[in-house]
């Protein structure tokens, strides 16, 4: 009875066999590294320190990096943690240090709209919220959906049209 209990343990345990025993034990750490340079589709190169291979490496990325995040500090994990392997998570924000008054300087107050905002797609734009949505197509459709569509003008109001069908 003792080793049909045993078997039965061995077949419900679930066996990792992706990660290596040393390393599934390890908690997973961060590491502060520096991107030298962007590759031309927007892979950061970064190097770390304990880095194995004694040069700047390649980086996986979880967003696309320009040309203006090298020499910037970069937050990197390793892949099944192997240290050849990082990827680099986000640039890192030092609270009073240059990235927040370059910020500062960029962004726009949370009050101010911009001057001018461009949605760009190849395909089509979808606004949705709801019931309702505007769609933008590349043929040039405009398509209003909603339970209540309301158009109003302090001015003229135009509806131009090769034929217009009301009701």
């Amino acid at each position: 009875m003792s080793s049909l209990k045993a078997r039965k343990s061995s077949k419900t345990e679930p066996v990792n066999t992706l990660i290596p025993p040393a390393l599934a034990t390890r908690p997973a750490e961060v590491v502060i590294g520096r991107i030298v340079g962007i590759e031309a589709d927007g892979v950061p190169i970064v190097d770390f320190s304990e880095n194995p291979a004694g040069e700047p490496v390649p980086a996986l990325a979880t967003a696309r990096y320009d040309i203006e995040s090298a020499g910037r500090d970069v937050a990197l994990m390793f892949i099944s943690g192997d240290p050849s392997r990082p990827l680099a998570l986000g640039v890192v924000a030092r609270p009073g240090g240059k990235d927040a008054q370059d910020a500062s300087a960029v962004a726009p107050k949370a009050d101010e709209p911009p001057e001018c905002l461009t949605l760009a797609a190849k395909r089509e734009i979808v606004l949705q919220c709801g019931r309702a949505s505007i769609v933008l197509t590349r043929v040039g459709k405009v398509l209003l959906r909603g339970a209540y569509v309301s158009s109003r003008s302090t001015g003229m109001q135009r509806i131009i049209g090769a034929s217009v069908h009301i009701n």
